[in-house]
């Protein structure tokens, strides 16, 4: 396993991070089998956690908590905040009323006094950054939380909130978290060298692409992901996008087979060969899943290589844009673009 240090905190952190979106309902995993993943996580070398509020109502920080019991200082925690959570109105967003609360309730299922990391899940359109960065510059001072976060934000909304913490004289974010793989390579357009030109550190998420670069999805199978039954769409090969996609997956498992490599070693060596990024998170379902892709926890991809996949995606393109999370609001709502 690889370290790497987060941004400009010092903290060292792996190349590879448990995620625990699958833990619970999502994935169908059970405490027994979520807490079996987590061990084997940190015997492979992984000592970064990450889980959030919104993965099944609170059920993966729950297991989470249960998984890392009798251990917590030896793991760097993280979760998130901001997505809904049940019908009330304010019980979502990043307002000093709600990030407070839920944190206390992160916390409690948790079963920990504070959390290494505290991500805002998406940028809330709706909620100044001096009122989220205040609220998490206090709760940073009362030791809730060592450091906050961003995840998926758009660039100039990562800019925005830098300038926003030096202009009130908050602490800042030190962290993004963004979509990241062979597939969806947008992000190197503004989003990775924005946190470079700001020291931020970077979490990728969904570097196997749902399970598009897991080996699953491959021409003339029956696609069988846990995500192509919450998402049909997105795996809908009527669709030019998902044609795209599976054509690139192709030509990929062609690459990885001739440089000795699995395709989840070729996705994860990829995401992790970029400069910006700290860690590549997985999001194992079973025992399994996890050691096929703790397989590329040293895989170090040369350059030629690289240059391959560049010709299969090119640098900076999404072969699903309509499956990105970080559109201004006006675009998807007409009544915010209109008087």
């Amino acid at each position: 396993m690889q370290y790497r240090t987060m941004g400009r905190t010092g903290v060292q952190v792996s190349s590879l991070a448990l995620g625990a979106m699958n833990f619970g309902a999502i994935g169908r995993t059970t405490q027994d089998e979520a807490t079996a993943i987590v061990d084997a996580a940190l015997e492979g070398g992984i000592n970064f956690v990450d889980t959030a509020d919104m993965y099944g109502d609170g059920e993966s920080e729950v297991m989470v908590g249960k998984a890392i019991a009798g251990r917590r200082d030896d793991l760097v925690l993280a979760t998130k905040a901001t997505m809904p959570i049940g019908e009330e109105r304010n019980h979502r967003g990043s307002s000093r009323r709600w990030l407070v609360t839920e944190l206390d309730h992160s916390l409690r299922r948790l079963g920990v006094d504070h959390v290494d990391l505290y991500q805002m899940h998406r940028w809330d359109p709706a909620t100044g950054d001096e009122e989220t960065l205040s609220a998490l510059t206090d709760l940073q001072r009362a030791g809730k939380i060592r450091y906050f976060g961003s995840s998926t934000f758009p660039a100039y909304r990562i800019v925005q909130a830098q300038w926003a913490a030096r202009e009130h004289h908050l602490s800042r974010y030190v962290t993004e978290q963004p979509g990241y793989s062979i597939l969806q390579r947008g992000v190197e357009t503004h989003v990775l060298p924005v946190t470079e030109e700001y020291g931020l550190g970077v979490l990728a998420w969904s570097p196997l692409a749902s399970g598009w670069l897991s080996g699953a999805v491959r021409e003339g199978r029956e696609i069988t992901t846990s995500r192509s039954r919450v998402l049909p769409q997105r795996f809908d090969l009527a669709l030019p996008a998902n044609r795209a996609r599976l054509d690139a997956v192709e030509r990929l498992v062609k690459v990885a087979d001739e440089a000795g490599l699995t395709l989840i070693q070729l996705a994860l060596g990829f995401v992790t060969a970029h400069r910006a990024v700290t860690s590549a998170i997985i999001g194992p379902r079973t025992l399994d899943h996890l050691h096929s892709q703790l397989a590329a926890a040293d895989t170090v991809l040369p350059a030629d290589v690289l240059d391959e996949i560049d010709a299969i995606v090119a640098p900076g393109l999404d072969l699903a844009p309509d499956e990105k999370f970080d559109t201004p609001p006006a675009l998807l709502d007409p009544t915010l673009r209109r008087r």
